[in-house]
């Protein structure tokens, strides 16, 4: 089946590029071209690709306001362009809150080394991106926030727009073997009593930093035990995602650094381009960050991450594993089933890429599925 794409960018040079090397695959086909956000809302509602590319500063309507625009009238993947800076981490954090399934740095260069790995990320990427499901975070519960008065209240948490409507359907078909995997999500689990974690360590990728907002939100400052995150993300994207979790949460939120203690009502993310483990000294979790390994395919990785944790703390740690692509996090849940501990991953309906949450609950090691809206509230209920 032909995927087909939309490209929304004011320069010529860049569509005419990526125009080449999508098309080149055979599997691609580019519909259509834009040079502006408005342009782009307007073809995307004409065109309905299967897939839409879309670049953050354009002339007329820049490409945040484009991806609001098209996942209120017409919900479709969208695929961002983005420099990886510090002010190109914000706004591509602002376009995925939009609605916006994932991104890719907008130099070529910083993709890959050479043209045919460059071909093939980038081929491989608007694939997945066409399997994602756009507009499937919840729009009934408005993002958490504290308490007028608190040190965290926030002016930007009351004024963030609403998160986009139910999507259309997702451009490619499930196979029979897809769909029987897909039944493991529609298990029914039952709900034990609060337990005794030492630390709760949550896993994502692709849908990740929505999802984390989502979780993350709904914690009370008071909520008894440390937090580790790992989300697959550039280096200098971050140090911006975790200041702006800090800013949305009542939770203290921050980039990990080596040697920082883990803390009740403390969430350390995972530094990217590295990678974290913790170890335990006397009963006291350490974050020991590391050079990330150029054989593993993440940095950060969630396996590195949950397997140290199932080391150090044997049926004391609580995994959850959130929307990704791949199957990121499945070993380290397996090792920390192995230890004792918990392992609670998100179903499909909410997932914006159900791949790494699949990869756990296929494995059996799942001991709860649970919708994203639910696990905020299932910490909340569940760990004491």
């Amino acid at each position: 089946m032909t995927v087909s794409v939309l490209v929304v960018d004011d320069s010529g040079f860049f569509r005419k590029r990526l125009t080449e090397i999508l098309t080149s695959s055979g599997q691609i086909k580019v519909i259509g071209v834009a040079t502006n956000g408005r342009e782009g809302v307007e073809l995307a509602a004409k065109l309905r690709p299967d897939v839409i590319t879309m670049d953050y500063e354009m002339p007329v309507m820049d490409g945040i306001s484009a991806v609001r625009e098209i996942m209120k009238k017409h919900p479709t993947p969208v695929l961002m362009f983005s420099s990886l800076t510090y002010e190109g981490a914000r706004v591509t954090l602002d376009a995925l809150e939009a609605g916006a399934v994932d991104f890719l740095p907008k130099n070529f260069e910083e993709i890959a080394r050479d043209g045919s790995q460059l071909q093939r990320i980038l081929i491989d990427r608007i694939l997945d991106v066409a399997r994602s499901r756009p507009g499937v975070r919840p729009t009934s519960a408005p993002v958490s926030k504290p308490a007028p008065g608190t040190a965290r209240d926030n002016t930007a948490a009351r004024t963030r727009a609403p998160l986009p409507s139910a999507p259309r359907s997702s451009p490619v078909r499930r196979t029979p073997e897809a769909a029987a995997e897909a039944e493991v999500s529609r298990r029914s689990y039952r709900r034990g009593p609060a337990k005794h974690y030492n630390v709760v360590g949550i896993g994502t990728s692709t849908g990740g930093p929505v999802a984390l907002q989502r979780v993350l939100t709904a914690l009370p400052a008071s909520f008894p035990r440390p937090i580790v995150l790992i989300q697959h993300m550039p280096a200098s994207f971050t140090p911006a995602f975790a200041e702006r979790l800090n800013k949305l949460c009542q939770i203290e939120v921050r980039q990990a650094e080596d040697g920082d203690l883990l803390k009740p009502g403390l969430a350390l993310l995972a530094p990217g381009g590295k990678q974290m483990m913790i170890e335990n000294r006397g009963g006291q979790g350490r974050v020991r960050i590391l050079p990330g390994d150029e054989r593993l395919n993440y940095k950060p990785c969630v396996d590195v991450t949950f397997g140290s944790l199932a080391r150090s703390f044997p049926g004391k740690t609580l995994g959850v594993i959130l929307t990704g692509m791949g199957a990121d996090g499945k070993e380290g849940c397996r090792m920390m089933k192995q230890s004792g501990s918990d392992v609670w991953s998100q179903d499909e309906k909410s997932s914006v890429i159900y791949g790494m949450p699949m990869a756990v609950a296929k494995a059996g090691l799942s001991d709860e599925i649970l919708a994203l809206e639910e696990i905020g509230p299932r910490l909340v209920e569940g760990v004491s």
